[in-house]
C-alpha cells in the first residue's frame, strides 16, 4: 500500500517522487523490497528553498554491482537534490541502535511510496542516543564556527545560517526526546518545547524560522547577530546534555 497520495508536496517534487518509485521498480524488480520518504517532505513541512527528499531505498543486496545499476538514473540532475540511502532490511535491523538519530526519525516520520514497511516495527535501543546526540551536537558547533569564520564577510551569510539551522533541528529534536521522552516534529513545536526544557530565549532561533519560511533575505548584520545567539543557544543546550550523564 502506498502513501504517495497523501504526500503534501510540491507537484513538481511529487511527480520525481513518483518517476524514481517507478524506474526503481523496473531497475530492480523483486530485488527492490521498499522505498521510503522520511523527513519534512514525510510531515508535510517541505520547503522547495530549503529541504531535501530524503528516501530509504531498501534491496535484498546493496554491493556495488547492484548499486551501479541505478547510478545513471541518479546521476540525472533532476535527482541530484534528493538525498538517497540503500540498505538490506539486516542492515537497518542491525545498525539501528549504533545510528539512533537517524533511525528513531525515520520509524517515526515516515510514508511509504513502494513495498512493506521495515521501519515501523524496528526496536531501537536508545542507550546510544545520548553519546550521539552530544556527540553530533558538539560536532555540529565546531563546524558551524568554521564555517561562520570563513564566511564572516559574505553576503550569503543568512544562507549558510539557513542551512545550519534546518541542518541542528533533527539533533535538537531528538535531545527533546532525551529529556522528556517524546518527540516532536513540526519546527515550531522544538522551538517551543526547547524555550520550555532549556529556559531559553529561542526568540532568535524564531527569527530564523520565520525568515526560513518566508524564503526573505536577512541583511549580513542581522545574520550575523542570529548567528552569535544561534550557537549560544547550542552551547547551553550542548553543557546541559553533557551535564546529565549517568
Amino acid at each position: 500500500e502506498s502513501d504517495m497520495e497523501e504526500l503534501k508536496l510540491p507537484q513538481k517534487v511529487a511527480r520525481l517522487l513518483r518517476e524514481f518509485t517507478d524506474r526503481a521498480q523496473e531497475i530492480y524488480r523483486e530485488e527492490l523490497i521498499s522505498v521510503i520518504l522520511y523527513g519534512s517532505a514525510a510531515s508535510g513541512e517541505f520547503s522547495a528553498a530549503h529541504s531535501n527528499v530524503n528516501l530509504v531505498v531498501v534491496l535484498k543486496e546493496t554491493g556495488l554491482a547492484s548499486l551501479s545499476k541505478i547510478a545513471p538514473l541518479l546521476n540525472k540532475g533532476k535527482l541530484r537534490a534528493f538525498n538517497i540511502v540503500f540498505f538490506t532490511e539486516n542492515y537497518i535491523k542491525n545498525s539501528a541502535d549504533v545510528f539512533p538519530i537517524e533511525f528513531l526519525d525515520i520509524k517515526e516520520n515516515h510514508k511509504i511510496l513502494y513495498g512493506k514497511d521495515v521501519v515501523s516495527g524496528l526496536d531501537i535501543d536508545i542507550k546510544n542516543l545520548r553519546f550521539q546526540c552530544e556527540q553530533e551536537l558538539r560536532s555540529k558547533i565546531i563546524n558551524i564556527k568554521k564555517a561562520y569564520l570563513a564566511s564572516v564577510d559574505s553576503p550569503d551569510l543568512d544562507k549558510l545560517l539557513l542551512k545550519f539551522f534546518t541542518s541542528s533541528l533533527h539533533i535538537l529534536r531528538n535531545v527533546l526526546r532525551l529529556k522528556s521522552g517524546n518527540a516532536v516534529y513540526r519546527k515550531e513545536d522544538i522551538l517551543n518545547a526547547i524555550s520550555a526544557g532549556f529556559h531559553i530565549d529561542t526568540a532568535g532561533m524564531r527569527k530564523i524560522l520565520e525568515a526560513r519560511g518566508a524564503g526573505k533575505r536577512l541583511p549580513k548584520r542581522s545574520a550575523a547577530e542570529l548567528f552569535n545567539s544561534f550557537v549560544a543557544d547550542l552551547e547551553k543546550i550542548s553543557d546541559e546534555v553533557d551535564g546529565h550523564k549517568g
